[in-house]
């Protein structure tokens, strides 16, 4: 695609930005850095991540820190405070005059956003993320109430996406939900991409990688991601108790979580106290080389709109084994780039791992590459930037008078 005519002047709404550890985030941050690549001009509204509101250029990025305060039960998160927020938005949109504003979930900060841009006439797209499981855990969400919680946080989400200009979200199958849930426009499914340069297969890497983080020379799976209830780690450390007896094999979980001294306890109870390794947090930095260091990647958590984790493994050329729920299925073909199993498996998962770890790995490692070269972030970003264009000058109040509003 060519480039536009001239730059774009884009605004960003997210309520969870770096330092923030989460899929949404991670995609957040790259595609303002991508887009700013590309010759746009890219602000991000998002919490501040010292308390205090602060502006600050990050590379060719602005961002736009506004005032936050801890979330409860949330370790390592700030939400931005709802006091003086439409205000500060509003003069904002002013100053800045976006050609359209992009807003990365429906909830405080972005929901404000969008409905300040749209006030003034500025055009916007919303991207979702969201699926209630990843927030029962986080907000201590009662099992038996979680069905009605759940089903009152998807209207309030369509109720707000029905404002925007356009909607998108990862995946078809997540886009299929967000209808099945009521949204009754069109929603279109964009990948978040992946950087294929930087995850690539390194087999040179293993051995240093393995050094770098202290793992013993074994078949090594890996999981990277929060260690949280929804992700269900627990079937996975289960698998691989099941596998021991067979195969000198170990497994490596990258983030931390709720769940941690659970999974700890669960891997020392059955046996494989030993052959788990936490290691925490991981710079973004060194992710490629967690990805090197591994021989199959297992993801079993039933939450995924499409798993940006699972496509970085995938494009260092790692065989997959995942679940069976939600948009995973997307990135796994049986038999070709690895295996799905049914929730709750362990025992299947076991099997299927043992079969990636075979004498096959290679081959499924070699189709997991060539599948994730459909999802190269710089097709993401084309299709974006075409949103935005065709968005662009839409508004129904983008003329002089709307400077006066948001004086």
């Amino acid at each position: 695609m060519a480039q536009s005519v001239r730059p774009l002047n884009v605004l960003i709404a997210s309520d969870t930005y770096p330092p923030d550890v989460n899929g949404a985030g991670y995609f957040t941050h790259r595609l303002a850095e991508g887009l700013a690549e590309r010759g746009h001009h890219v602000h991000v509204l998002c919490p501040s991540d010292e308390g205090d509101p602060y502006v600050t250029v990050n590379g060719a990025v602005t961002e736009h820190r506004l005032r936050s305060a801890p979330i409860p039960f949330q370790q390592h998160m700030r939400a931005a405070l709802p006091l003086g927020m439409g205000g500060h938005i509003t003069r904002l949109l002013g100053r800045l005059d976006p050609d359209v504003v992009h807003t990365q979930s429906h909830f405080t900060l972005s929901r404000s956003a969008l409905r300040r841009a749209r006030a003034v006439g500025i055009p916007v797209l919303l991207t979702n993320h969201f699926m209630p499981d990843n927030l029962y855990a986080h907000a201590r969400v009662p099992r038996p109430m979680q069905r009605v919680a759940g089903a009152a946080a998807w209207r309030d989400m369509v109720r707000v996406a029905a404002e925007a200009d356009h909607v998108t979200t990862p995946t078809p199958r997540a886009a299929e939900l967000l209808r099945e849930k009521g949204y009754a426009r069109e929603v279109e499914a964009i990948s978040c991409g992946i950087d294929l340069e930087r995850f690539h297969p390194r087999p040179r890497d293993r051995a240093r990688a393995r050094l770098r983080f202290g793992l013993p020379d074994r078949d090594t799976v890996v999981f990277v991601g929060r260690l949280d209830e929804e992700k269900r780690i627990g079937d996975t450390v289960r698998a691989l108790a099941r596998i021991v007896p067979e195969r000198d094999a170990q497994l490596v979980l990258a983030g931390t979580g709720q769940c941690e001294e659970e999974l700890r306890a669960l891997a020392a109870g059955l046996g494989v106290g030993d052959r788990v390794f936490f290691l925490g947090f991981v710079p973004d930095e060194d992710l490629p080389l967690v990805y090197a260091a591994a021989d199959a990647f297992a993801i079993a958590g039933v939450a995924e709109l499409q798993s940006i984790a699972t496509l970085e493994a995938m494009s260092t050329g790692l065989p997959v084994v995942a679940a069976d729920a939600m948009a995973l299925p997307h990135l796994v073909e049986e038999g070709r780039n690895g295996f799905l199993f049914p929730p709750g498996d362990d025992a299947l998962l076991a099997e299927r791992l043992v079969t990636v770890l075979g004498p096959e790995r290679s081959r499924f490692g070699a189709a997991s590459r060539e599948m994730a070269l459909g999802h190269d972030h710089r097709r993401s970003l084309e299709r974006f930037e075409r949103v935005y264009e065709s968005l662009r000058g839409r508004g129904t109040l983008r003329d002089s008078s709307h400077r006066s509003l948001v004086a």
